[in-house]
């Protein structure tokens, strides 16, 4: 098999949360240009239209959005049954809408927590039952969880204090070696990849305030581009990671060395 085939994507079909902006449509453009057929959902769905109206004249693919909030069951149940009658079928899941909040633990309101945790770890739980019933049945299926490096490491307040969010990362990492184990027997691959500092609306406030000490922690000296995702998402979900399962893939310039 030539390597090209190894990452082909070619009339598969991928449902992306939170793909109308961020490292959502970064994932999206590249499978894209791979030949993958796009569901894009987000709570704003405007932002998933511009996104599947440029990608499907871009490089001739399906492409169509939808409006989800990932912690709704009733809507994640009829997303995923619009998306199969749009489609015929799914293959990738990305389980990427995110939430994240910062402020000192003593302050943290519940309210606040609850909501971090309900998008990051219900969200993502809620599309993989969803979405996975039907990878059982047709005996194959890709699902990339998008942690975080905040959830395989700590650090002081000073860098970041957003402790519902990395809690809620750390969560997403174990129920993807989790989930991996109880669904490998039906040929679906579940795997996470942990992005380090990304400039993305929703690190921009801290990087705008603190990158000087942000990079301080980063050993390649630099923060996360448009581009630097899109090789270990390209790569989680094609026949080039047919033997890798229950893997998180740190895209982090090193920092959780």
């Amino acid at each position: 098999m030539k390597v090209t085939e190894l990452f082909d994507l070619t009339n598969r079909v991928a449902i992306i949360t939170g793909g109308g902006r961020g490292l959502g449509e970064q994932i999206a453009e590249v499978y894209a240009e791979m030949g993958c057929h796009l569901a894009l959902c987000s709570r704003k769905k405007e932002n998933c239209e511009e996104v599947a109206e440029r990608l499907a004249k871009e490089y001739g693919i399906k492409a169509n959005s939808y409006s989800l909030d990932v912690t709704s069951e009733p809507q994640v149940e009829e997303v995923v049954s619009r998306v199969l009658a749009d489609f015929g079928k799914i293959d990738i899941l990305v389980n990427n809408s995110g939430a994240t909040w910062g402020a000192p633990v003593e302050d943290m309101p519940l309210e606040a927590w609850n909501k971090v945790m309900n998008v990051n770890v219900t969200g993502t739980f809620l599309m993989s039952k969803a979405v996975g019933r039907h990878m059982i049945e047709q005996n194959y299926g890709k699902i990339i969880n998008i942690a975080s490096a905040a959830g395989l490491t700590v650090r002081p307040p000073e860098v970041t204090n957003t402790i519902g969010y990395t809690t809620s990362k750390a969560a997403v990492i174990h129920f993807t070696k989790d989930l991996a184990i109880k669904w490998a027997r039906h040929n679906i691959y579940v795997n996470a990849i942990a992005p380090g500092m990304f400039r993305t609306k929703m690190t921009a406030g801290t990087l705008e305030q603190k990158e000087d000490t942000v990079l301080e922690t980063i050993p390649l000296n630099k923060i996360g581009d448009d581009q630097m995702l899109k090789g270990a998402a390209i790569y989680l979900a094609t026949k080039a990671s047919d033997f890798v399962t229950g893997t998180v893939l740190s895209v982090d310039g090193g920092s959780t060395l």
